[in-house]
């Protein structure tokens, strides 16, 4: 999934902004965790430097540029806005692009002490990120789905990492969700990766939400899952009290996505060491964790 042709490193960063943007040219650069699609590298205290690495992350990078700019007034937590945009260039054939910096520890190298403040800021968040998208919003090929659809990838993350003793649990959850009525709104604006890697955290709660490179038009449900993937035990029925525009149909469906959603981070976190990029040790109990909640029960 890398592109191993070309090494990026800061001189590459730097000499690729002296060309293009030679205003920035002077920040400090530094490198910083990236995710699975791009290298990331700090760009002075404000901005950042997003270096494609996989095929897809172009893409990615293009439909942030096109809608972020679009999304980011009516949101009231900080994500990353592009700033300036990269031309593929002989020193490096792709795009790229400066970002505004999110700051703060991502949750997967931190934790929420204060969950109530936190599911309260997140219902905030998606309730202003849930509105009806326009015709031509992008529309996701690997997720949004009903998770009857998704039946395959469960099963597979099943098989692979489900604890002995959960497996009716975890099961049970899958098939609630599978059974749940479709989603009959118009599509939404969804997020469609929210785990802990993409949000922030700052003196214990939420503060920033970063990595849009998945958004799409669909089912919030799809971010609904959150509830249990990224909130602290006991805060999901606070969470869906202050987002109030969920029916039980897709809070099943939501339940049953955080539940595949968990196991993936629980098998992302054993394949950390092997070189998949975005795949990190600290995904697998952060996985677990979030597994634990969902089969707490409902809105426990």
């Amino acid at each position: 999934m890398t592109d191993s042709e070309i090494e990026i490193t800061a001189d590459l960063v730097h000499d690729l902004l002296q060309e293009q943007h030679p205003d920035l040219a002077g920040l400090a650069i530094r490198e910083v965790a990236g995710g699975w699609d791009n290298q990331q590298w700090r760009l002075g205290d404000e901005l950042a430097v997003r270096m494609p690495r996989t095929g897809r992350a172009p893409d990615l990078q293009r439909k942030e540029c096109r809608w972020l700019p679009f999304l980011v007034p009516r949101l009231p937590l900080p994500v990353p806005n592009p700033v300036r945009i990269g031309e593929p260039s002989a020193r490096f054939p792709k795009p790229w692009t400066v970002m505004t910096w999110v700051p703060g520890e991502p949750l997967d190298h931190s934790s929420i002490s204060r969950g109530d403040h936190a599911a309260d800021t997140l219902a905030c968040f998606l309730k202003a990120l849930h509105v009806e998208a326009p015709a031509d919003a992008p529309i996701s090929e690997d997720r949004g789905d009903h998770p009857k659809k998704c039946t395959d990838g469960f099963d597979h993350f099943f098989r692979a990492v489900v604890p002995d003793g959960l497996t009716d649990e975890v099961r049970a959850v899958w098939d609630d969700a599978v059974a749940a009525p479709e989603w009959e709104g118009p599509p939404l604006w969804v997020h469609g990766d929210l785990h802990p890697a993409n949000v922030v955290v700052s003196d214990g709660t939420l503060s920033g939400v970063i990595d849009f490179g998945d958004m799409f038009a669909g089912d919030p449900a799809w971010d609904l899952a959150a509830a249990w993937v990224i909130l602290p035990a006991g805060t999901a029925s606070r969470f869906f009290d202050v987002y109030a525009q969920a029916d039980q149909g897709t809070i099943r469906r939501a339940r049953g996505l955080a539940a595949l959603k968990s196991l993936f981070l629980m098998l992302m976190g054993q394949n950390g060491d092997r070189g998949l990029p975005g795949g990190k040790p600290a995904w697998g109990p952060a996985g677990r964790a979030a597994l634990d909640r969902v089969l707490q029960g409902g809105l426990v």
